[in-house]
């Protein structure tokens, strides 16, 4: 690729997006008080030179205060999968928040009871408990699995992604033992001494790494998502079950991104029988959910330990979590928005969508791949598709892909800005991909030169 030509037209696009968004530039110039200028600062994550501000957002669109409208496929990393603002959803929040109330009453709700029944339909697992991110549903099933094993280790993939747990910012090192995941900010220790590391497709590192027989559990994604889609190879998952049997390590399926497979994610779509699952963002319909799973032996023998504090101060639960109000959006989501046959229509949009981008790629035999997860697509800088999330990581080519994203947005198409993923909801339609199927074969174009 000729990297003068791809400097020349990310600063175009960057000047034609200052151009296009004075407001959203005027509003991040202003936005002194806040770490970064953000409110979060991972919303620093752009393309441009500044983030464009949301005004607006229904179904699968999004307008920003310059009065732009944009195809969303982010979808807000999979936080609004069910679209924005779905109707049943929003009827279900403003019954229970303003008419009902009682959002943080910490009382139960007969809602709670539907959910765990609905989520054990899809995902197997027969004991529920809910929490409003899918980081906090991983950290306090990480605390249940040492309390019952007794071993103090967690083990994750490399580059694999489960929000800010701390255990799981480990990655293998060139030499095939785990370091700290670059850039780590304020680790509370050296995360070897928490965790065991090995690499997606695996096997043989990690029957190596639970060989020493102190880890509690494997932590993962049945696919990885947040490095580029690694899809497992053939046999891969039913080795890694079989392993974490054989040597007493408990497997915790973490469908929060990969929930895109189906109703039930990949836990339901590929018969997989972990033994605890976590699973966030989606299921709200855009208000902060989570949730956990157990399997029923697993909840008794944890329910009968009196030396545990499950109630209290054990360390497992927060004030907010379970409340009426994020409650009633899970069931809204699931009962009326994520539905199984809601689940079909995304994923044939995604199949059209990957044999878009699949199009564009061949038209100019790119050194690239596609990759697709349900109602979730992304493409890779490389080919064949990276089979460990450390070869994903390392296909990764910053200033080609803020020019992609830039392009994209300038015609008014918005990815997940931490990587090349479109995701599908509801409200999408064939037009809708068939835009960024025509936008993205123009940016090729121009690249090509």
């Amino acid at each position: 690729m000729d990297r003068t030509r791809l400097q020349h037209l990310l600063a175009r696009e960057r000047a034609q997006a200052q151009r296009r968004c004075p407001r959203s530039e005027e509003a991040y110039a202003r936005a002194g008080h806040l770490f970064g200028r953000v409110p979060m600062t991972w919303m620093n994550k752009t393309a441009g030179s500044f983030p464009r501000y949301l005004d607006t957002a229904r179904g699968a669109r999004v307008t920003d205060i310059d009065g732009h409208e944009y195809i969303d496929f982010c979808l807000g990393d999979t936080g609004a999968m069910a679209g924005h603002s779905p109707a049943p959803v929003a009827e279900a929040v403003q019954r229970r928040f303003a008419e009902q109330g009682g959002a943080t009453a910490m009382l139960p709700t007969e809602d709670a009871e539907w959910v765990g029944a609905e989520l054990t339909r899809r995902f197997g697992l027969a004991r529920w408990s809910f929490s409003l991110t899918a980081t906090d549903a991983n950290r306090w099933a990480i605390r249940l699995a040492r309390a019952v094993t007794g071993r103090p280790k967690i083990l994750v993939n490399s580059y694999s992604y489960h929000g800010s747990v701390d255990e799981s910012l480990i990655v293998v090192g060139p030499d095939g033992h785990g370091v700290a995941r670059p850039g780590n900010v304020g680790a509370p220790c050296d995360v070897t001494l928490t965790s065991r590391v090995a690499e997606f497709n695996d096997l043989e590192q990690l029957e190596r790494e639970l060989a020493h027989g102190d880890v509690a559990a494997v932590l993962m994604e049945p696919a990885l998502t947040n490095i580029g889609i690694v899809l497992p190879e053939p046999g891969y998952l039913e080795g890694v079950r079989a392993l974490t049997r054989q040597h007493g390590t408990l497997l915790i399926n973490d469908e929060t991104h990969t929930l895109s497979a189906g109703p039930g994610g990949c836990t339901a779509a590929w018969d997989l029988e972990p033994d605890l699952l976590t699973v966030g963002k989606a299921i709200g319909g855009g208000i902060p959910a989570g949730a956990y799973g157990l399997s029923a032996e697993l909840a008794d023998r944890l329910l009968d330990r009196d030396d545990l504090d499950l109630v209290d101060m054990g360390g497992v639960g927060g004030t907010l979590a379970g409340n009426a109000l994020s409650v009633a959006a899970m069931r809204a989501t699931l009962e009326h928005v994520l539905t199984d046959e809601a689940f079909g229509r995304m994923a044939k949009l995604s199949e059209r969508f990957e044999a878009g981008v699949r199009a564009g790629i061949d038209a100019h035999a790119l050194p690239w791949s596609v990759s697709r997860l349900g109602a979730r697509t992304e493409y890779r800088f490389a080919s064949p598709a990276p089979r460990t999330g450390t070869e994903s990581e390392a296909a990764g080519d910053a200033e080609l892909e803020d020019f992609l994203h830039v392009h994209l947005a300038n015609r008014g198409i918005l990815l997940t800005p931490f990587h090349n993923m479109a995701l599908m909801c509801p409200d999408t339609t064939e037009a809708d991909v068939d835009t960024h199927t025509e936008v993205f074969a123009a940016a090729l174009a121009e690249l090509a030169g």
